[in-house]
């Protein structure tokens, strides 16, 4: 049978029809679910709207009104601290996990499945766990605090525990603590990365003379340096956009003190408790704004940090 032979130019026209209507169904959700939105939060942000009354053209009126809003200072400094703080312990916790689960031990499928399994758990369940475990009157760690270190502890050195998020010292380190329960999804990445690096190298390393920690900085990190960059960023993008434990916390109010009142629930608030619209859309683009230039910012730094296979570089 005679096989058909399109013309080159003709050929090429088929095949990019067929992808234009096998992507249209993800064109059309992206355009009317995420582009739409996100131009008309652009326009809102220059105009007045409260939902009730049609938006009123202002300028930069909504920006001006948050460059001079404390709570809104306030609660970038508090995303920046609680990121600062969750994004590394995170790395460094689910990185050390993963190693752990990488060894040639019995019943490690049970192990790994139990590790994961708190990532699974809704995050407003997680967060009133926490409520419980961290409550300074009978919460499990203050007791165990109280244990050791309190006035009758096994070593009397008077110390009863923080009030954590009665307290707004240790509010942002209380919800550190919740972020790290949802180690789980990081750790299967950690791991696929963490099998994926040649034996080759290991033993090569070993016949040098390497130890064990230097075969982990001057072999594994390299090897899993893109990997950490891509968990890194993405781990600065959703501890930007932390809303459900602080909400579930304590209800938008922020307290104590504001001490844990997230970017996110501060545009909330404005948004649909306030009615301002259009200062929570400024907020908004003000957070694109700040997740673009971090991540900007990370992956120039990664030029001299992150190894790639097929490129030169990297300072490991």
């Amino acid at each position: 049978m005679a096989v058909r032979i399109l013309p080159k130019g003709r050929l090429s026209r088929r095949e990019a029809l067929w992808f234009w209507l096998f992507i249209s169904p993800w064109v059309f959700g992206y355009v009317v679910f995420t582009l739409g939105p996100t131009l008309g939060a652009l326009y809102l942000s220059f105009t007045h709207y409260d939902v009730i009354n049609p938006p009123r053209w202002v300028g930069l009126q909504n920006y001006g009104i948050l460059f001079h809003d404390f709570v809104f200072w306030q609660s970038l400094k508090v995303s920046a601290i609680y990121t600062a703080l969750s994004v590394p312990l995170g790395i460094v916790f689910s990185l050390f996990i993963a190693i752990l689960l990488n060894q040639k031990v019995p019943f490690l499928g049970v192990f790994r499945t139990l590790f994961f399994l708190p990532s699974v758990i809704p995050f407003v369940a997680a967060t009133l766990l926490f409520i419980w475990i961290l409550n300074p009157a009978f919460g499990i760690i203050d007791f165990f605090i109280r244990a050791f270190v309190g006035p009758n502890g096994l070593i009397p050195l008077g110390i009863d525990g923080p009030q954590w998020f009665q307290d707004p010292f240790w509010v942002i380190p209380a919800f550190t603590l919740i972020s790290l329960w949802g180690f789980g999804s990081s750790m299967l990445i950690y791991l696929s990365a963490l099998q994926g690096v040649p034996t080759a190298l290991y033993e090569a390393a070993t016949i040098d003379g390497a130890g064990y920690w230097k075969r982990f900085w001057h072999v594994t990190l390299p090897m899993i340096s893109p990997v950490l960059l891509f968990t890194f960023i993405t781990g600065i993008i959703g501890s930007f956009q932390t809303f459900t434990q602080a909400w579930v916390v304590n209800g938008g109010t922020g307290s104590p003190a504001y001490a844990s009142m997230f970017y996110v629930l501060y545009l909330f608030v404005n948004a649909f408790r306030n009615f301002a619209i259009g200062t929570a859309a400024a907020q908004a683009w003000i957070l694109f704004i700040v997740i673009l230039v971090l991540t900007i910012l990370a992956l120039w730094v990664s030029r001299r940090y992150v190894y790639y296979e097929s490129e030169e570089g990297g300072a490991f």
